[in-house]
Order: C-alpha cells, then structure tokens, then sequence
C-alpha cells in the first residue's frame, strides 16, 4: 500500500519538513494535521497520503503511515545574470515523494 509523487517543484530539504511530522502517526491524525501546516509541501502530502488510502482499499481510521521517503528528482539548470558580463548558476530542485502505509 503505497503512493509516489514524482518531480515535485519543491527543494527536498522543505518537503522533508512536512513529511518528518506525519511520519509514523495513523493516516487519521495525519490528515488532520497537515491542513494547518503553512507549508507548501503540506497540501501535497496531504493529497499522497489520501491517493495511498484509495490505493489500499482500506478506511483511512484503520491505517498507518508506515514510512515517507523525500529524494531528491531532477535539478533544472538555469543562469542568472550578474555584474560585468558574469552569470551565475540557478539550481531549482525536484522532489520524488513516496508514502507507504500498514495495518494498524
């Protein structure tokens, strides 16, 4: 019982902020928790974490969030423009989000 969200537009280090509170809680609690969240990492959990209670079948009252797993996706590569002809490198980051859940 598993979800994966892939090329998430957001660094890993911030999404690993959300998912590190929800990490080993019922999906009950977990889904309570994150709409309070100010982060933009939150809402997408939250929406994985409902996508892997579908996926299992089960009520959502009956499941643990076993494990999240935050990697790093893709980087895209880009130039800043500076001072006297320079450029400097623009990294933007991508996560691949993955949410396993049990049985209680």
């Amino acid at each position: 019982m598993h979800a994966t969200l892939k090329n998430h537009n957001q660094a890993p280090r911030k999404v690993r902020l959300v998912t590190d509170l929800v990490k080993g809680k019922s999906v009950s609690k977990a889904l309570t928790i994150l709409p309070f969240v100010k982060k933009k990492g939150a809402l997408e959990v939250q929406k994985l974490i409902a996508s892997a209670v579908a996926n299992s079948g089960e009520e959502a009252s009956s499941l643990m969030i076993e494990n999240i797993i935050v990697g790093k996706g893709m980087t895209i590569k880009r130039w800043l423009p500076r001072a006297r002809g320079r450029a400097t490198p623009l990294r933007k980051e991508k996560s691949h989000i993955t949410v396993t859940l049990k049985k209680k």
